[in-house]
């Protein structure tokens, strides 16, 4: 096995325990970098990494959440728990993003000097190395769970990144050309650009809340599967999707001859329904069995009336 492949399958609990554990150090590398310098652009970084350390812990809480089994009172299990992950996680990006952003605008209008810029720039880029290993195994992981709030802190990690990149070409160019006003100007720019990712971060999972069908890659694997069984005398509508943290769900409607026996209907129901699942991971198939000549109309706006 590949090492990608071996980072794919590391469970999605594990790497937000070290989600909270690279959160800690950065935290403490980012202050001592602003302490050390007095740069509020540092300042605005060592901010974002107290998000992300809350962001793990409630992401590591909801992905807890959504693994538990189906039960009595969730019968389609806990799987939308991850989707209020990613919701906490857009709103604390977005509150931090307001309270960087009025500290920038306080140190616009009364610039100060920075000290020892070399040690606080060391520092930074150290912590932004941790974030970005862990975010590319974080991504890798999340793509193979399907597991929204690993994605989500995997985004928010890497967006940090680029973020202490921001922060370390500003602060370095404070150092080089004595503009003060560069430091707040380029937190000010960090504000704004954690502000846009929190609000897709919200956008995406009030997405997955509201049911969305699935992706068109994964429905066209699923009409794929159905052509191999469609015949003269069976045929497939009614095809409806949605999502549900790593569940995916379809329904369909298949009819068959009225004349064929239940238990020959069943055996070609259940043929279908494992060849979906086999081609979709994670998929759970639904087929309703019609006879050939009976359409349902459940869609009809006078039914819903």
């Amino acid at each position: 096995m590949s090492f990608v492949e071996s980072v794919r399958r590391i469970p999605p609990q594990v790497l937000l325990r070290g989600s909270i554990v690279v959160a800690l150090v950065t935290i403490a590398l980012k202050t001592l970098a602003w302490w050390i310098t007095g740069s509020v652009g540092l300042l605005s970084d060592a901010m974002e990494s107290l998000v992300n350390l809350a962001s793990a812990i409630f992401a590591l809480l909801m992905v807890s959440i959504a693994a538990r089994p189906a039960d009595e009172d969730h019968p389609y299990g806990h799987h939308k728990a991850e989707y209020f992950s990613s919701a906490f996680e857009g709103l604390a990006i977005m509150v931090a993003s307001i309270g960087i952003g009025w500290t920038a605008v306080q140190r616009l209008l009364h610039p100060q000097p920075l000290e020892q810029v070399g040690w606080g720039l060391a520092l930074s880029v150290l912590s932004s190395a941790f974030n970005w290993a862990l975010a590319w195994m974080m991504m890798r992981s999340g793509e193979h769970h399907r597991s929204m709030a690993l994605e989500g802190d995997a985004r928010h990690l890497m967006t940090d990144v680029w973020t202490s990149a921001g922060v370390v070409l500003g602060v370095g160019l404070v150092a080089f050309t004595g503009w003060n006003w560069l430091d707040p100007a380029v937190a000010i720019g960090v504000a704004l650009n954690i502000l846009r990712e929190g609000a897709s971060l919200m956008w995406k999972s009030s997405q997955g809340l509201m049911d969305n069908a699935l992706e068109a890659e994964v429905m066209a694997e699923i009409e794929k599967t159905l052509r191999e069984f469609q015949h003269p005398t069976i045929r497939f509508d009614h095809i409806s999707s949605r999502r549900s943290g790593q569940r995916r769900f379809v329904d369909l409607h298949m009819h068959m001859p009225a004349s064929w026996t239940l238990g020959r209907a069943a055996a070609v129901r259940a043929s279908v329904e494992q060849a979906l699942m086999s081609a979709v991971p994670g998929l759970r198939a639904t087929i309703q069995l019609l006879p050939s000549d009976v359409e349902a109309h459940f869609d009809d706006q006078e039914d819903l009336k």
